[in-house]
C-alpha cells in the first residue's frame, strides 16, 4: 500500500503540489440511484412538483464540482477547465445512472471533482423524488477513469 499523503507526523496537511509540473487531468466517475417502483412511476409521469430531477441533477452536479475544495478539507483548489454531469433514467433496471467528468490543467488530479459531482448529482435525485418514495437508494459511487500527472492513467478493470 502506498504512503497516505494527507498526514505528516499524525497531523492532517494539505500536500504541497508546488515542485509538480502542472498537466492536463482528466477524471470520470460514476453514480446510480436505484428507484422504488413508486419513483420510478412519478419520474417517468413528470409527477414531481419541483422541476425536472434529471436536468436539476446535472446542474447541481456540476455545481458540485467547482465547490469540492470546500467540501473536502485537505482538496486544492482547482482551475476546472471542464465539467460534465450526465444524467439518464435507464427505465428497464429502475435507476437514474449518473457519469461525471471534470478536467484541469493542473499540478494536482480532479477525481475528488468528478466523484463529488457524481455524488451531489445522486443525492439531488434522492432529494428531488424522496416524495414519492423514501426507499431509495445511492449506489456505487466510484471512480472510473483518471489520466494525468506523475502516475499517468488509471482505468476501472
Amino acid at each position: 500500500m502506498g504512503k497516505l499523503t494527507h498526514f505528516e507526523d499524525g497531523k492532517p496537511r494539505m500536500v504541497d503540489v508546488s515542485d509538480k509540473r502542472a498537466t492536463v487531468r482528466v477524471a470520470r466517475a460514476e453514480a446510480a440511484v436505484k428507484l422504488t417502483p413508486e419513483a420510478a412511476a412519478a419520474l417517468k409521469e413528470g409527477g414531481v412538483g419541483k422541476g425536472d430531477p434529471l436536468v436539476v441533477a446535472q446542474l447541481a452536479g456540476i455545481m458540485a464540482a467547482k465547490k469540492t475544495s470546500d467540501l473536502i478539507p485537505l482538496c486544492h483548489p482547482l482551475p476546472l477547465s471542464k465539467v460534465a454531469v450526465e444524467v439518464a433514467f435507464d427505465e428497464a433496471a429502475a435507476k437514474v445512472r449518473i457519469l461525471a467528468e471534470a478536467k484541469t490543467k493542473a499540478e494536482t488530479g480532479v477525481e475528488m471533482e468528478a466523484l463529488t459531482a457524481a455524488s451531489v448529482a445522486a443525492l439531488t435525485v434522492y432529494d428531488m423524488l424522496k416524495a414519492a418514495s423514501k426507499g431509495l437508494e445511492i449506489e456505487h459511487v466510484r471512480l472510473l477513469y483518471k489520466s494525468g500527472g506523475k502516475s499517468g492513467t488509471w482505468e476501472r478493470g
